[in-house]
């Protein structure tokens, strides 16, 4: 793990690059912007996807907002190629005003894209179990969370395959751009869940 030096306004959420036996995560830069469109602009990932510009200069605009990029984690291989990218957030949990302090910080939520080119190849599961150390090892969150469109298989069957819980399916909760009210589905792990999987494998 290197340790990076900040050199942005609001400081990435993700300090350092994580390596694992095939990829490497590090702090995404407005360099990333061309690469990771090259994905994210296909109708079978952008489907899925909270924002979605139509063209190369509206997505730099919206990859290059100081609180985006800030959050973006690049995943890819030894190579230097770009494969994905991680939403990456820390916050707050909910908390009585009494111990609201106590709070401030507890826990990460987590969300990707994985360039389908490279998909069934183990890299996705791979990703999120460096992000999930990262979040419990380094940051020191009791809890992280995630959540997607039900139609979205492949993400929540990811948060499955690596140990999250399934917590919340909100009925026609969220509205898709389609215009249809579609279900959603909320995923969790805690700290000590994710030592004892671990300590398992």
């Amino acid at each position: 793990m290197t340790r990076l030096d900040d050199t942005t306004a609001i400081p990435h959420v993700l300090d350092t690059i994580l390596s694992t036996e095939r990829l490497r995560l590090r702090p995404a830069t407005a360099e990333d912007t061309d690469a990771t469109w090259t994905f994210r602009r296909l109708e079978t990932v952008n489907e899925w996807l909270t924002g979605c510009p139509t063209d190369l200069d509206g997505y730099r605009a919206l990859f290059n907002e100081p609180g985006r990029l800030a959050t973006t984690v690049i995943v890819e291989l030894s190579d230097g190629t770009i494969i994905g990218d991680f939403m990456l957030r820390r916050e707050d949990a909910w908390a009585q005003l009494e111990v609201a302090e106590q709070a401030v910080g507890a826990q990460a939520e987590l969300g990707w894209v994985l360039d389908p080119t490279y998909s069934g190849r183990g890299y996705a599961t791979e990703a999120v179990h460096a992000m999930l150390h990262h979040c419990f090892t380094d940051l020191g969150v009791r809890r992280v969370v995630a959540n997607c469109f039900l139609g979205n298989d492949a993400s929540w069957r990811l948060m499955e395959r690596v140990g999250m819980r399934r917590e919340t399916h909100a009925v026609r909760e969220s509205l898709h751009r389609s215009g249809q009210w579609l279900d959603t589905v909320a995923y969790a792990l805690l700290a000590e869940e994710w030592v004892h999987k671990n300590a398992r494998r």
